[in-house]
């Protein structure tokens, strides 16, 4: 943990992801899984919340393809992560699509000091199984929501068949990911994610798998949590 910035990050996986930058927005490249997964990630948001006129922060924001998604459905968007490079791709590409996202380099736990009650929704998508403290993102978030306001999340679930298809499938048979993208000792079960969530002040509202074909390049929501799984909590009123 980077403790001297007073961040919760781990360096070498912040580098692991800036070395992705450059083909961060390329639908076809290594990053590929990422955009395969956005339409499901937004429509699991969209039907939970009121995306047009909110105030939405997006938590790890990397290239910013959740974010400009968000920005694109109506949502006023701020977005966060603490790898520069990913930054300016993040920020290059808004001139080709001529949307609007506020990009700041900071963590969650820094912005929640100046941003108390602040966001209609906040999204944290494929961030807390990278950090050295998942919790504190999650009590971060839950500082930041407005009474009412929703968090949204999605991570890898602790098991074999995770382990399976996150890190044997995908990267190291079918190499749709980059080798060390996931360690599964940082994998959350449901059931740890809900306790955080719970510890931190907020209401589950529900916790829903996400299934992908990596040979369609299909994502979809499932009952079965026992890979990658999204998760809805609302701060209550």
């Amino acid at each position: 943990m980077n403790t001297s910035a007073g961040h919760n990050v781990d360096p070498a996986e912040t580098e692991r992801f800036e070395r992705l930058a450059a083909g961060w927005w390329d639908p076809l490249g290594e990053m590929r899984p990422l955009h395969d997964l956005n339409p499901a990630r937004l429509a699991y948001v969209a039907d939970r919340a009121t995306l047009k006129g909110a105030r939405a922060l997006d938590v790890g924001c990397g290239g910013g393809l959740l974010s400009e998604a968000l920005a694109r459905a109506g949502a006023q968007v701020t977005a966060i992560d603490l790898a520069p490079a990913l930054l300016d791709v993040a920020r290059l590409h808004l001139h080709e699509s001529a949307l609007t996202v506020d990009y700041r380099e900071t963590s969650a736990e820094t912005l929640a000091e100046t941003m108390l009650a602040a966001f209609d929704l906040i999204t944290c998508m494929e961030l807390l199984e990278h950090v050295p403290d998942p919790a504190s993102v999650v009590r971060a978030c839950a500082r930041m929501l407005k009474p009412g306001g929703k968090l949204f999340l999605s991570t890898l679930n602790r098991t074999p068949l995770a382990f399976g298809a996150a890190i044997v499938g995908a990267e190291h048979l079918l190499r749709l990911l980059p080798r060390g993208t996931h360690h599964y000792a940082q994998f959350i079960k449901p059931s740890e994610l809900a306790t955080a969530l719970r510890a931190a002040g907020l209401v589950v509202d529900d916790i829903s798998g996400l299934a992908w074909n990596p040979f369609t390049h299909r994502a979809w929501l499932t009952r079965s949590v026992a890979v990658n799984y999204l998760a809805c909590a609302t701060r209550p009123a």
